[in-house]
């Protein structure tokens, strides 16, 4: 086995992402704090093809040096757009016809495992704040709450893996669809 080197992988360049065609999902930030945590965010929706990521409240936008530590250039190629509130985005989502699901534990949530993905859906996926988690009025208005299972002493995920782990099971699940 060998590794393989940068000049084999494929990658695409910005304007090639730019052109293809991205999966169905908005990752939406509900005032996220950390710019550590929004640049890698941005550098996993480049990897799974994002549609775009809507950055709310407290949460930073680009350009920003700690930012742009982890994204690695993720900027420029993942769309993005701010609003002041949360609640605005979510509201901008319902009226294109994006399915509002928060990453949140909750009562009634479903499993990350068990949601279904319906591949002609486009789908709003909203992460909360590191401590708080997404905000219980957002809660409120969503469509569907997915948990990710846990077994360990810890009850939460970083946001940053938070967001690798369900864009994977969501884009593994489209994936069996084609």
């Amino acid at each position: 086995m060998r590794k393989l080197l940068n000049s084999e992988l494929e990658r695409k360049t910005i304007e090639q992402f730019k052109r293809t065609e991205k999966n169905p999902f908005i990752i939406v930030l509900d005032n996220v704090r950390s710019l550590s945590n929004v640049g890698s965010i941005f550098r996993t929706a480049d990897a799974f093809l994002t549609d775009a990521i809507y950055l709310c409240g407290i949460t930073s936008c680009p350009p920003h040096r700690e930012i742009q530590k982890t994204a690695l250039g993720a900027t420029e190629s993942v769309t993005w757009k701010y609003f002041t509130t949360t609640i605005e985005a979510v509201k901008e989502l319902k009226g294109k016809g994006y399915k509002i699901i928060a990453i949140e534990q909750a009562e009634g949530s479903t499993e990350l495992q068990n949601l279904q993905i319906e591949k002609r859906q486009k789908y709003a996926l909203i992460f909360g704040h590191e401590v708080n988690g997404v905000d219980q009025e957002i809660v409120n208005i969503c469509d569907h709450c997915v948990e990710i299972p846990q077994f360990g002493t810890k009850h939460s995920f970083n946001i940053a893996i938070s967001v690798g782990i369900v864009l994977w099971e969501v884009n593994k699940t489209l994936m069996k669809g084609q």
